[in-house]
């Protein structure tokens, strides 16, 4: 993606690896970002199309009492079985690709970039919106531990869960730049401030 301004930033990283946090450090110095767990939240609110297809699909069992989609449900039977989980995918990436770019488009935006924030940036054609790619890395282990932490899923669950994902190494052979997350908060965001210092430099 080239030519357009603002520039478009992703961020990624691995589950439980602190993408959330740091994308808030970056909005704490005026940079919007657009969150691709929440945009995939909405395209499958009750009454979209989305919805329909997935219940139509799997049964009434992945919807709760008030005709939402039921999440933890669903994610039991896409991470047991694997052709399961490849319908979903395609139903929805590009679903979620489509919206994803029009919530990035420059004219809704003043800064000289803007964050996709997304934890399957590099597994999908997302990577193709952005021009540059940051990873937030800390080790497997730690991810682990605060996924189960934050999400009450066994640790097995998780394993699967990074299984699925692209593993650590070839993520970080894609980045353009790392965010340390293991390091203290303070430096954390003392990264996220010189990353964003030269971006202002390089984009504006």
């Amino acid at each position: 993606m080239t030519g357009s301004s603002p520039k478009v930033v992703g961020l990624t990283g691995g589950i439980g690896s602190g993408k959330s946090t740091v994308a808030e450090m970056f909005r704490d110095l005026g940079i919007h970002f657009v969150d691709a767990d929440t945009v995939a939240r909405e395209v499958v609110e009750p009454g979209t199309v989305a919805l329909g297809d997935i219940a139509g699909h799997f049964g009434p069992q992945i919807l709760t009492d008030d005709g939402r989609l039921d999440r933890a449900a669903l994610r039991t039977i896409v991470f047991n079985a694997p052709s399961e989980r490849v319908w979903l995918e395609t139903l929805l990436h590009p679903i979620i690709r489509e919206e994803l770019a029009r919530q990035l488009q420059p004219e809704h935006y003043a800064e000289p970039y803007v964050l996709l924030v997304s934890p399957l940036l590099l597994e999908t054609d997302q990577h193709a919106l952005v021009d540059r790619v940051v990873v937030v890395d800390v080790p497997v282990e730690r991810q682990i531990e605060r996924t189960a932490a934050r999400d009450n899923n066994s640790p097995d669950q998780v394993e699967r869960i990074i299984a699925a994902q692209m593993p650590r190494e070839q993520r970080l052979q894609r980045a353009d730049d790392v965010i340390d997350n293991q390091a203290p908060r303070d430096q954390v965001r003392q990264q996220v401030a010189a990353l964003h210092q030269r971006y202002v430099s390089d984009f504006s």
